[in-house]
């Protein structure tokens, strides 16, 4: 059953990765215990290097579609006064920040930072300003400037050659970025989480959904209002940090991926969005299919927060138990609370969930664990 709804880099989890139960007064508590050890070193080879290129040059490689505009980049949304004042700087000679640009697999340029410079430059060289949906486009006339600059209501056209000319010719630093190993692209998430937090740190899934917005990112919120799985984690509503969509996540990649795992536990999550984010229609009936019926399942035989150890929710037990029962939604054995019971108590599954958590051998062997103490 669903109900209907909506959507700094870290130490990596650890000892538990705990959830607090909400308190009685109803504030957003913090129920996602923040993780204790450091995570695993990323390990990447990464080419960055500077282009000096004009906003011409720019432009011109924007409507080629050389320059794209990733999913994860928010709406245009700056008020017309930023964008004239950007526009000012650069004919008057001021400096301006530079942009990051992700280069794909295709050779495309992603931009990670700088979109809303960017989409004010094209907008007053093509003479608009608004949304791409043209809901707010009007004409772009350079507007919270001096009354009495000569750049003043002025439209690029307005303006005389001289002017269009240096503009056209204005260098914007631009950074180019290129993974070179390991071949996967997960490096973005990590350049947009770094670049785009400011003063306020984004949780990971909040990063994520973001960087892999897709049919995937849709599915996993959409699945988090599912009744039986509020129940499960005894939280009526959904997190605003998202902690409770990244469980999900977790579950689903350590269901297709667990024997293949790799640390750190935050890569192997992203690499799984990155590589099903907009997965087939089937794909997404089976998934939706088989996370209902293992939630069902649960609530049956286990009730209420079954995942809970001292009144905190442990992510290692869940990710264990859940993915256990998630293959075995045919052959459930009757005694398997007690099971799940003696499971708990057993001094190996209480060292794999709660000592290094995510490290690759304790994942695996807790899985392992799960899989043969309930069903076999």
């Amino acid at each position: 059953m669903r109900i209907f709804g909506s959507v700094a880099m870290e130490p990596e989890e650890a000892a538990g990765m705990a959830m607090e139960p909400e308190e009685a007064a109803g504030g957003d508590q913090d129920w996602l215990q923040e993780p204790q050890e450091e995570a695993t070193p990323l390990k990447y080879d990464i080419m960055t290097m500077p282009a000096d290129y004009t906003l011409e040059v720019l432009h011109d490689k924007w409507r080629k579609r050389e320059i794209v505009m990733p999913k994860f980049q928010r709406e245009y949304v700056w008020s017309i006064t930023q964008a004239s004042r950007l526009i000012e700087s650069f004919i008057l000679g001021l400096p301006v920040p530079p942009v990051f640009l992700y280069i794909n697999s295709e050779e495309k340029m992603l931009v990670v930072d700088g979109a809303q410079r960017l989409r004010s430059i094209f907008g007053f060289f093509e003479g608009h300003f608004g949304d791409k949906a043209g809901k707010k486009r009007h004409a772009f006339r350079l507007r919270g400037i001096n009354r009495d600059s000569r750049l003043y209501d002025k439209e690029f056209g307005d303006l005389n050659l001289e002017d269009q000319l240096r503009l056209k010719n204005t260098i914007l630093r631009s950074i180019l970025v290129r993974q070179l190993h390991p071949d996967d692209h997960t490096s973005i998430y990590h350049i947009f989480e770094r670049l785009n937090t400011g003063g306020i740190t984004l949780k990971d899934q909040e990063v994520r959904n973001c960087v892999y917005a897709g049919r995937l990112n849709d599915l996993l919120i959409d699945l988090n209002w599912t009744t039986e799985w509020r129940e499960i984690l005894g939280r009526p509503k959904p997190d605003k940090r998202k902690k409770d969509v990244q469980l999900i996540l977790r579950y689903m990649a350590l269901f297709h991926g667990g024997a293949d795992y790799r640390a750190p536990m935050r890569d192997f999550m992203s690499r799984f969005m990155s590589e099903r984010r907009d997965p087939t229609d089937e794909f997404i009936r089976s998934e939706r299919r088989r996370f209902d019926d293992a939630c069902r399942l649960v609530l049956a035989k286990l009730g209420e927060k079954p995942f809970h150890q001292a009144r905190v929710f442990n992510t290692a037990v869940f990710d264990s138990m859940f993915v256990a029962f998630a293959r075995n939604l045919d052959s459930c054995p009757a005694d398997v609370a007690k099971r799940a019971e003696d499971l708990r108590g057993s001094q190996e599954f209480q060292r794999r969930t709660t000592h290094a958590t995510t490290d690759e051998a304790a994942v695996r062997a807790r899985l392992d664990l799960a899989q043969r103490s309930l069903f076999e």
